[in-house]
């Protein structure tokens, strides 16, 4: 998925550094969404959670959009035009819906509930994102993971994996990158992540292990959920510091409740964010768009599209300045 916004944000994160609490006495903090437009007259909305000014990275994660569900009978779905992407890998995973993918290694692949397509931009890559016929209703997340330095302009690349779900108590879970309960997911990253679907029954309570070198963001897309002692409504996402070994995540509707759960050890490069690109520099940045705008071969071309590609926005008029992760508390 593209960043449509006409002035993106431009983005330079770092390391956190502690905060001084206890052991013991983990602080979730609560992070609410931004909507966005998707491209279009009747753009379809996103809830941006991901990068914002509260928090820029969890883990390597570095961009979090979640939309729907929603008509797409009426607003028409998802039609993203062919657009790049470099520097990162690009995670998708439906609830409903499903989402035909073309890019720039040739490939044509369908995104369907409880299947993830995950796409290395390394050096640069493009692709299209466009709902099918068949979908009435759209609802899904897209993700994004910095690729660490030593790996940033590794070659592009796309791999499809369909989780098989573990049940623990009254939890459904589907692991499609990392380790959780017991279900490791064979699918390469270039960092140490953890992203996992998370169904909860009807006033359920489940409590996972997890690795206290990372840190950790939940995000709601249905129910009210209290992640260890904090509540949470549908669209926040609760974000966890390092030194946790266990979550323990309520249902405290009287309907089921769905949740994303992602996790990595803190990300420790500073990164430059902007548009569909990461980089190192104000530089990396001008030279990945101006490669887009020129048709270089870096991107590549999308077959199959019926329609013109994205343009890049402009890029703001001041060298992009850095822009990190608060200090923790």
């Amino acid at each position: 998925m593209s960043n449509a916004e006409s002035e993106p944000a431009a983005l330079r994160c770092g390391v956190l550094v502690g905060d001084g609490r206890p052991a013991g006495a983990p602080r979730v903090d609560v992070l609410s969404a931004r909507e966005v437009p998707l491209g279009g007259p009747r753009a379809l909305l996103v809830r941006r959670t991901l990068p914002q000014r509260a928090r820029t990275l969890i883990g390597a994660w570095c961009f979090a959009d979640h939309y729907g569900p929603t008509d797409a009978t009426a607003t028409g779905g998802m039609d993203v035009a062919p657009h790049p992407h470099s520097g990162l890998q690009t995670v998708s995973w439906l609830f409903s819906g499903e989402i035909e993918h073309r890019d720039t290694l040739g490939t044509r692949a369908l995104i369907r509930p409880g299947e993830m397509n995950l796409m290395t931009g390394g050096y640069g890559i493009a692709h299209s994102e466009i709902s099918t016929p068949r979908t009435t209703v759209i609802h899904g997340v897209q993700l994004w993971v910095a690729l660490p330095e030593e790996y940033r302009n590794t070659e592009r690349d796309f791999q499809h994996h369909v989780p098989e779900p573990v049940r623990v108590d009254g939890a459904e879970i589907r692991v499609f990158l990392g380790s959780l309960a017991q279900s490791t997911s064979p699918v390469r990253t270039f960092t140490t992540l953890l992203g996992a679907e998370i169904l909860l029954e009807p006033r359920a309570a489940v409590t996972l292990a997890v690795d206290p070198a990372f840190e950790h963001g939940l995000l709601v897309d249905s129910g009210d959920i209290r992640l260890i002692d904090t509540e949470l409504r549908p669209a926040e996402l609760g974000y966890v510091p390092c030194g946790v070994d266990a979550l323990t995540v309520v249902n405290e509707s009287d309907g089921p409740a769905r949740t994303i759960l992602l996790g990595g050890p803190p990300f420790d490069e500073e990164i430059v964010m902007w548009w569909n690109f990461i980089g190192r520099s104000h530089e990396d940045i001008v030279r990945a768009r101006e490669d887009w705008e020129a048709s270089s071969d870096r991107f590549g071309v999308v077959e199959g599209y019926p329609g013109s590609r994205l343009p890049a926005p402009a890029l703001p008029n001041a060298v992009i300045m850095p822009r990190g992760n608060p200090p923790r508390r």
